[in-house]
């Protein structure tokens, strides 16, 4: 089975995106760019005059490009989401790289400049059609003003034919085990906010189910004890109470065990088996690591009820529908939604930008219920205690 890894724009790396496009005799994206010429009515005396500008596709989303593995590893292929070509696009121009060109990604190039720069929209009206180019939707074009006589040379001789791209992106995998202390935080917060919405709701007798592993009550225990070995740094008020509730061997409702699958699918990636003193690590404890989850995903299929509607990226969660989306993003205090587009499928991410975000508590305070404060409900932050 061919091994297909994603690339994304890691948002907490400065370097991360396209410093320059690179013009080689073999694009990775199989697309040649074209030359154009300005076209006039010719009249008498009057010559067509060559504009030398490059036109052709910098990157294709979710097109497959092939890898040679390194160090006996296996050969593999990378992709792009249309949402991160679309950031890539916009992140070349916003650091100001359009003056930045690679001859075969190894010789720097002067008189290389990007004028033009867009999003394919629509196959039929986009200019790209006029020149002959059928590309799918979400692909990212340009085109290049070419003073470089040496490299307009090539062009016309035919020894270059596309354009590559040079940058920094992340995997997918790299990303889920790079530490977010803010992201951990973020998800602690949430899931505070949603045990206080469910307490609040209105009381309905529900039915509780039980009987998961005594391994589950083990890691709950675990957890309690390496939280006092760094003072109770680690433990927001939500952990502390699950993993009571744990050792106690209690029931849980339906939606509370929806809440902990979800919890727990989400808080693996900032667990380290190896660092017991890692947040990530003792707050995945608290909630009964591991067995916990295998149980809670076994009993879920079991009721028919698994419904995985969340999706992390970029360390931050998204969910299948906008209403979902819009409800986590009132909780934390934002307005509006964003989208991402991911193996084929929109995802709703809360809040209209990441900026925010973010913990509702600053640093030193932890969120314990809600409160209010000019007729309306804000989230309640008190110091934590050491």
């Amino acid at each position: 089975m061919e091994r297909v890894i994603e690339m994304f724009i890691d948002e907490d790396n400065e370097l991360s995106g396209i410093e320059a496009i690179s013009v080689v005799e073999r694009p990775a994206i199989e697309e040649d760019f074209i030359a154009l010429k300005e076209h006039k009515e010719i009249k008498l005396a009057e010559v067509d005059n060559e504009k030398r500008i490059l036109m052709g596709a910098a990157l294709i989303p979710n097109k497959k490009i092939f890898r040679k593995g390194e160090d006996d590893k296996e050969d593999y292929y990378i992709y792009f989401s249309e949402d991160t070509v679309r950031k890539a696009s916009e992140l070349f121009l916003m650091k100001g790289n359009q003056n930045n060109s690679t001859f075969e990604h190894s010789v720097e190039l002067e008189g290389m400049s990007v004028v033009e720069s867009w999003i394919l929209e629509d196959k039929e009206k986009d200019k790209s059609a006029k020149y002959g180019f059928d590309l799918p939707i979400g692909t990212w074009l340009v085109s290049v003003k070419v003073n470089n006589d040496e490299v307009w040379n090539k062009v016309k001789e035919g020894e270059v034919k596309g354009f590559s791209i040079e940058g920094y992106f992340a995997e997918q995998y790299e990303l889920s085990k790079k530490p977010c202390n803010q992201c951990l935080e973020d998800l602690n917060s949430e899931f505070a906010l949603w045990e206080l919405a469910d307490a609040l709701s209105e009381e309905v007798e529900l039915e509780s189910y039980g009987g998961y592993p005594e391994s589950a009550s083990n890691n709950a225990k675990r957890g309690i004890e390496l939280n006092k070995k760094v003072n109770n740094k680690c433990a927001t008020q939500v952990g502390k109470v699950r993993a009571q509730q744990l050792l106690r061997k209690e029931k849980f409702t339906l939606p509370t065990l929806k809440r902990i699958h979800s919890y727990l699918s989400r808080a693996e990636t900032y667990y380290d088996a190896g660092n017991n003193e890692a947040c990530g690590t003792i707050s995945y404890l608290l909630w009964g690591g591991l067995s916990m989850k295998n149980w809670v995903e076994s009993k879920l299929k079991g009721l028919d009820e698994l419904n995985l509607s969340e999706k992390v990226i970029n360390g931050h969660t998204a969910y299948d529908t906008a209403e979902q989306a819009y409800a986590v993003a009132k909780s934390k205090g934002c307005e509006g939604i964003h989208t991402h587009d991911v193996g084929g499928k929109t995802w709703y991410m809360p809040c209209k930008t990441h900026a925010e975000l973010k913990a509702p508590c600053t640093e030193g305070y932890e969120m314990i219920g809600m409160k209010d404060k000019d007729g309306r409900k804000v989230p309640n932050c008190v110091p934590i205690k050491r």
